[in-house]
């Protein structure tokens, strides 16, 4: 989903998908972090399913980095609130330390909710790890060493797909829908671990779930209730929380909306990335001794270099699950 802030620049800056903007400072570290000098894709456009929007671009690293290994790779979800967003997004800092470690980078469109509501966006998400295990071979890259991250609404998607049961379908007449789309680890930055409305009024409160892309995600009318039984059953199922299980990766969060309560004049869907989203995911992952770091941007104020902060950490993550 995409961010609200205190000004109309600042609230563009969320509909695209970007960091969470919470000050001047922030705003400059993030502006930092999401630097546009990267390489250019070794493949681009590369398409992964039958819809317009199922496409992707792939970075691989020298061969140098690999020994003579394929590389493990991670996919980008970029965010925008499933109304906006694109691949382009997938951050400089990301894709250049990536390469650096010898780990491939894929990054990934996927449907909107106003062409497709959910599960349609997610299940592109599926898809496009399972293209990924499929043309391995030909991307020069590992089909066991796939992991996958995003921001805001991608995060979500990530997160998703890695909770449910391995959605391979052995019978599919389509081979790419036969293949795992099981991961060995998921990253996120301003992650809803739940899409339920009924939730984030609990644990975000202020009108954080009258946020404006709710009812469009789940195809809704605008003057839908969304306090109704009606949907509980289509909330649940779209929300990451729900399908937490034992067998689940382990997972790296990072927010930058400020800790505490809502402020008592908080506007609608204020408070969509706010770290209790990732605190409630750490309640559930961690009585299944299930590997959840959770981080926030007050973690990093006294880093001089922004890049030595969340994304060293982010991209260590990977490497330390899947350089082994």
């Amino acid at each position: 989903m995409s961010w609200l802030s205190r000004s109309h620049p600042l609230a563009l800056m969320g509909l695209l998908g970007l960091f969470v903007p919470v000050s001047h400072e922030a705003v400059v570290r993030i502006q930092r972090r999401m630097a546009t000098v990267r390489p250019r894709p070794d493949v681009a456009e590369l398409r992964y399913g039958p819809f317009d929007r199922n496409v992707m671009d792939v970075w691989t690293p020298p061969s140098e980095k690999l020994g003579g290994r394929p590389a493990p790779v991670v996919i980008f979800f970029h965010g925008g609130g499933f109304l906006g967003g694109d691949k382009s997004s997938v951050p400089a800092w990301l894709v250049r330390r990536c390469l650096a470690e010898g780990i491939a980078v894929a990054s990934a469109n996927y449907r909107l909710s106003r062409q497709s509501p959910y599960p349609g966006p997610m299940l592109d998400g599926a898809r496009a790890v399972q293209f990924l295990r499929h043309k391995a071979e030909a991307l020069g890259i590992d089909p066991d060493r796939i992991a996958a991250c995003g921001n805001s609404a991608g995060a979500g998607i990530a997160l998703w797909v890695g909770f449910q049961g391995d959605m391979a379908d052995p019978s599919d007449p389509d081979p790419v829908g036969r293949e795992s789309t099981r991961l060995v680890c998921i990253g996120g930055v301003g992650a809803q671990t739940s899409y339920d409305p009924r939730f984030i009024k609990r644990w975000i409160g202020g009108r954080a779930h009258e946020h404006a892309a709710i009812r469009p995600f789940f195809g809704l009318k605008s003057d839908a209730d969304l306090d109704g039984p009606s949907c509980g059953s289509l909330f649940e199922d779209a929300s990451p929380l729900h399908h937490v299980s034992v067998d689940d990766p382990p997972v790296f969060l990072y927010y930058s909306e400020p800790k505490g309560p809502l402020p008592s004049d908080a506007r609608p869907g204020e408070g969509i990335h706010h770290p209790n989203f990732g605190i409630a995911l750490k309640e559930r992952l961690d009585p299944l001794q299930i590997e959840c770091i959770l981080r926030h941007e007050d973690d990093y104020r006294d880093t001089p270099n922004p890049e030595d902060g969340m994304p060293r950490d982010f991209v260590a993550f990977f490497q330390r699950h899947l350089l082994k």
